[in-house]
């Protein structure tokens, strides 16, 4: 799916797309995103247009999987460095990274971004499409970076109309559900750089490009809370010949995945919304070869805890009792390696934000989203300023965060999905391709708009709007 800003015609010398000319064609000539009026009173700059695209394409090109964020991180500490930021990088053990734009007392807004990328081999065609076998930006994650990028420099050009502190969370291991709490706990994030008054993100969706989409006020949650787990089943290993002598957990797995599938079906209510996967097996490394064991992964989604642990005590039940009859030698090992509750934005700050994108974009381009049972561990960041329980924003306690999707889908391959024709790749796919030019600006656009509706306005040339 040809997306983007066109063709990226210059190369560097290793012949990659360096993204110069898509950075062009992705500025309007009068700089404004495609159908906004951007905040601070005037159109985006092309100079940070064209920054953030090029630091979208390069991102693109050169993803890193979940813990190996490295360079990714690097390169987001570099701009927000330009824009002022004081950085501190390895927050939380891994590449998490926090960036501190202070201007002046007044409130602390969080704006949270991904790191990583995902196991995917890219199948866009693009020319700026990933340089490192089998892993690809299928989530947009590099889009993510680019807008807040985006953002904090367009705040820091404008930091006369606003006052307060914005802090920057690059965060790694999302798509593990493990970075947000290594952030929160092992980095102590609020303990260090203080408590937010809100913490907002927003997420890639295969939606229009350059719309922007929000939860209804009292409707379902966003997302689905969602826990991960890792199974190993044992088996005894022998020669494929022999299989009288062999326990064999291939066949155990098999039997094990097909019965998984039922779980859903036998412990959930009709009406209720849950969602069990296995997504990997793995197992053995030779046909003549009976292996000794069998790895599975799998999570499980839903909408309330109870649920959660009432689907996950299910699937343990049904992997023990699969090893038991298979005759296994040892009890299989079922582990929860990581966990996020479902996510509910906070409806009073969701409330300014809509209002404040329908004014950047209009009202007809910000649009009502149902929940999905697509998972984040950005719920996390809503954990209890005392306790720091993570929780869904119930408590009194609880940081209010808000939350919505960016459509990156352009308008020629949105009209053939909706005519009956290709479907439109969604995230995770190997031909996810977001149309840069429209949905980035947009992107720059909501998070700024949206940051200034919980910092203070600072009228220009006031001194207190003064670093």
């Amino acid at each position: 799916m040809v997306t983007a800003a066109g063709t990226a015609k210059d190369a560097d010398d290793d012949g990659h797309a360096t993204g110069a000319e898509a950075a062009r064609e992705a500025v309007r000539e009068d700089g404004r995103a495609p159908g906004g009026r951007p905040p601070g009173g005037g159109p985006l700059p092309r100079p940070l247009l064209r920054a953030a695209v090029e630091l979208y394409l390069d991102l693109h090109a050169h993803p890193e999987l979940s813990g190996h964020e490295h360079r990714t991180a690097g390169r987001l500490a570099a701009r927000l460095a330009e824009h002022g930021c004081t950085v501190t990088r390895s927050v939380g053990g891994g590449h998490g990274l926090v960036g501190v734009l202070r201007n002046g007392p007044g409130p602390t807004v969080l704006l949270r971004t991904e790191l990583d990328a995902l196991p995917v081999t890219e199948a866009t065609g693009l020319p700026y499409a990933s340089t490192t076998p089998g892993v690809m930006h299928a989530c947009g994650h590099d889009l993510h970076i680019a807008a807040v990028a985006g953002a904090v420099a367009h705040l820091a050009a404008t930091r006369d109309s606003w006052r307060g502190t914005v802090l920057v969370v690059g965060q790694p291991e999302e798509e593990t559900l493990r970075g947000a709490r290594s952030l929160l706990t092992e980095g102590r994030l609020y303990e260090r750089f203080g408590v937010p008054d809100a913490v907002l993100a927003q997420h890639a969706a295969p939606l229009p490009a350059g719309t922007l989409a929000h939860v209804p006020a009292g409707g379902p949650p966003l997302m689905a809370g969602s826990l991960a787990v890792e199974a190993v089943l044992h088996g005894r290993g022998g020669h494929a010949a022999t299989p009288h002598l062999n326990v064999d957990p291939v066949l155990m797995a098999a039997a094990t995945v097909l019965r998984l599938r039922t779980v859903v079906a036998e412990a959930t209510a009709p009406a209720e919304q849950a969602v069990l996967t296995v997504g990997s097996v793995r197992a053995g490394e030779r046909g003549n070869i009976t292996p000794d064991h069998a790895e599975l992964s799998l999570t499980v989604r839903a909408f309330t805890e109870e649920a959660l642990d009432r689907l996950a005590a299910a699937a343990e039940r049904v992997v023990r009792a699969e090893a038991a009859a298979s005759g296994a030698p040892r009890t299989p090992e079922f582990t929860v390696t990581a966990r996020s509750p479902a996510l509910r934005p906070d409806p009073a700050l969701t409330a300014r934000v809509r209002r404040a994108h329908e004014a950047l974009l209009g009202p007809g381009r910000v649009l009502d989203l149902a929940g999905s049972a697509a998972t984040e561990d950005f719920p996390h960041f809503a954990s209890d300023r005392q306790s720091g329980d993570a929780g869904p924003g119930a408590s009194a306690g609880a940081v209010p965060v808000a939350y919505w999707m960016l459509g990156t889908t352009g308008a020629g391959p949105w009209r053939t999905a909706r005519a009956g024709g290709t479907p439109v790749p969604p995230n995770h796919a190997p031909g996810f391709a977001p149309d840069v030019r429209a949905a980035l600006p947009v992107g720059i656009g909501a998070l700024a708009a949206a940051a200034r509706q919980v910092l203070d306005p600072g009228p220009a040339g006031s001194p207190e709007a003064a670093s």
